[in-house]
Parts: C-alpha cells; structure tokens; sequence
C-alpha cells in the first residue's frame, strides 16, 4: 500500500475543495467541465474528454494507473488508462486513501460477496458484474467451490495477479479459471486465451438452479458456462409450465425447457443451432430424470418449419443471443427481433404464453414490447403482458451508468384476435 499525504482536506469530506494527492501515480487531466459525469456517479471517462495538452494520452500505456484530476488539480478518483480505447479510463476508487491494488480488491470482492450471500444461501452465482460491483472491466461467476471468470480491458489485465490473490483471500476456492476469449477483449486490444489460475479446474462444474441440477461446459461453454443473469425470469416462468407443452428456442444447455419438464410440463422441445450444447442438454435431462425433445437447426427456420407443421405449444421461450451488439446494427436487429417473436406467435395455442427476451443493451425495452405488439398484429393475435423481468439481482444495476441495464424479458399472454 503506497503512503497517502492529503494535501488539504479529507476528499470524502470535502471532495469540492480536495487537491490530488501523493500516490505517486501520474495524473490524467479533464478538461474544464468534464467532471460533471463522473460527479453524477458514471464511472468512464471519454477520450474527448481528457486535456491532452496536460496529460497526453500518448504517454501512457494501455492499463496504466492514474490519478484523475479537474482541469483546477481537484482530485477526482484512481482510474486505469487505455489511450487507444473511446473508453480512454475506468475509475477505481474515489477515496484517495484508497490506491488500486490487492488490498483494495480485497474490499471490493467482501462487499461483493454480501450482497450475493444475503441473495442466496447456494454458492452458484454471478459474484462480481463489473462496474456495478466497482470492478470495471472483470466478470466473476461462481460454481460451488470453483470461480470463472472473464477479463475485458487492459486495467484488469494489468492486475490479474493482484486480482487471483484477492480472490483467493476472500473465496478460497479449488480452483480460478480465466475464461477471457470474449470479443470485447480485441477492442481493448488484447490477446485471447483460456488459463487456470488457481487449483485445478476441471472441464464441467455443477449448478443449482430453482432445485434443478445441471453440468456445465466452463472450459467450451458460452461466455463463462451459464448464464445466472436469466435465473429470476426462469423462476417466475416456472409458474406457468404445469401441465403445459413448452417451446425451448435457443435453449443452450436448457436452463428453461428442463426446468420446465422438471416442474409438471407435459411436453418440452428445446431448439438451438449447436449440436455439441444439445448433447450437454441430453446429458442433463438424463441426470434429471426428465424427457426433454430436440431440434437442431437456425432457430428462425425450425420456428417456420414447425408452423408449417402446424405445431402449436402453450408456452414458446423465446431467448436469443444479442441482435444488437452496436448502434449501427439497431434497424437489423429491431427486424430479426420482430420475425422472431412473429414466428413464436404463430406457434402458440389459442390462449398461450410468450416469453420474449432480449440480451441487446441497445435495445430499448419500449422498442422490444413494440416489436412483440407489431408482430401480433401481424398474426391477428391479442397480447397482454402479465410480467416485465430483467437481470436477476446478482447482476445489479449502477443508477448512473444505464450500459449495466441490458436484459429484458417480458411474460406475454397470447390469444386469438376476436375480429380475426
């Protein structure tokens, strides 16, 4: 821990009159007036934002630790820097006593863990969600006596071994596994790989959800294995499956549609593009003692291959991958949104149930439920939302930074249009 000298007043008691202090860390400047968002709460700074007369960015690189400063010296917070990312700087800390490193994220992972505990009494859950949790740039999904986890920027890649020791001090697991092959890594301009860390950790862990057992694929899987942030919606959707034949599409290792045999469905078909998930899913039905059927294929064929059999289904899951991974792709996607829940409509029984979900941040929640009323109109269908889910609440949302608010699912009740 470096020596900390306050030149002035305490910056948590007075941060309008506290200058930059010792730390010894280079400063990164703003320019006058840029603060103002960081003041609100958000935790990025722009590169548009910084004095480059001051401080260059060129100077630095990519993960270095800086102090930033107002364009009048004040102290503003510890950030880490990448000069060739928009995203020029990630804050860290605001308290001045508080410089990055070991101890700080020792800290910041017993806080996170807290949370996570009074959430939950079983060990399977996202325990760090990035700058919601003051970790920018680093996910941490926990698996029972095991930890996965995914690197995104060059600040965090910088304090990985800093990071593997906090998390042995405050998790202690068996073992630490780096998923970090995800596609945000290239704009930070980073290598991909897959490493343990810690311990061993073997190829398939175990997951709990909702009493239902699952293995999970940590070292082939998506993103880091399973995805715990549709863990509330799956809970909630749970009450409509008794009895009811459910549509499963693109279902991965079938969080929903085994779940949903597993709870009194009478029939469940799962659909995804991957035949090596639809194994993982077999292999779970079996360990759960449930049958579970499968279509492999592109989800928007086998939906209009199943209506063109006249298939019909009491329950349709609609829960895809992001359509919408930057701006430029919003109109492409708001139509592949729209045609996917217009073929889900067409599948449903007289009076059914849609869920309809969307992973796209730069999906407007109010733009999803129109491409769901656009699409039932399309098919003469009536629809009425009964429930609007999002992420589960170990993915919690940071009130001033809006990017950590993505998911959305809404609980559709479908009937025929009575002027149809």
């Amino acid at each position: 821990m470096h020596n900390i000298v306050i030149l002035e007043r305490d910056v948590n008691q007075s941060p309008a009159g506290a200058t930059v202090p010792a730390s010894g860390l280079p400063p990164l400047r703003l320019k006058r007036g840029e603060e103002r968002r960081l003041a609100n709460g958000h935790a990025w700074i722009f590169s548009n934002e910084v004095d480059t007369d001051a401080t260059p960015l060129t100077a630095f690189q990519p993960g270095d630790l800086v102090q930033v400063e107002t364009d009048r010296r004040r102290f503003l917070g510890y950030a880490y820097v990448n000069p060739h990312s928009l995203i020029c700087a990630r804050l860290l800390s605001r308290d001045a006593a508080q410089v990055p490193g070991k101890s700080l994220l020792v800290h910041r992972l017993k806080v996170a863990m807290s949370l996570r505990r009074r959430l939950t009494d079983y060990p399977y859950y996202r325990l760090v969600y990035g700058e919601s949790d003051e970790l920018p740039g680093l996910v941490l999904d926990r698996y029972g006596d095991f930890v996965v986890g995914q690197i995104g920027t060059a600040g965090m890649e910088r304090l990985k071994s800093e990071l593997a020791a906090a998390i042995q001090k405050v998790v202690q697991p068996a073992g630490l596994l780096w998923r970090n092959d995800g596609g945000t890594r290239e704009l930070e301009g980073l290598p991909s790989y897959v490493e343990t860390a810690l311990g061993e950790v073997p190829p398939d862990v175990n997951v709990i959800e909702n009493g239902v057992r699952f293995r999970v694929p940590v070292l082939e899987g998506q993103k880091t294995g399973w995805f715990f942030d549709q863990a509330a919606n799956r809970r909630l959707f749970l009450d409509h499956v008794a009895g009811a034949r459910v549509l499963d599409v693109f279902s991965y290792l079938g969080a929903w549609g085994i779940q949903a045999a597993r709870h009194g469905a009478s029939d469940v078909t799962c659909v995804d593009s991957s035949s090596v998930a639809l194994e993982w899913l077999q292999q779970n039905a079996a360990a759960n003692a449930v049958k579970v059927n499968t279509l492999k294929g592109d989800a928007f064929d086998v939906l209009q291959q199943l209506h063109d059999a006249r298939e019909r289904f009491d329950v349709v899951v609609l829960d895809p991958p992001a359509f919408i991974k930057r701006r430029k792709d919003i109109p492409k996607g708001q139509a592949a949104y729209r045609k996917l829940n217009q073929l889900g409509l067409q599948l449903l029984a007289r009076d059914g149930l849609l869920v309809s979900n969307s992973c796209s941040y730069h999906l407007a929640e109010a733009d999803l439920l129109a491409a769901i009323q656009r699409a039932a109109r399309h098919v003469s269908r009536f629809v009425q939302v009964l429930t609007i889910g999002g992420q589960a609440p170990d993915h919690p949302i940071h009130p001033a930074i809006p990017e950590t608010r993505y998911l959305k699912a809404f609980f559709c009740r479908v009937v025929q249009d009575s002027a149809a």
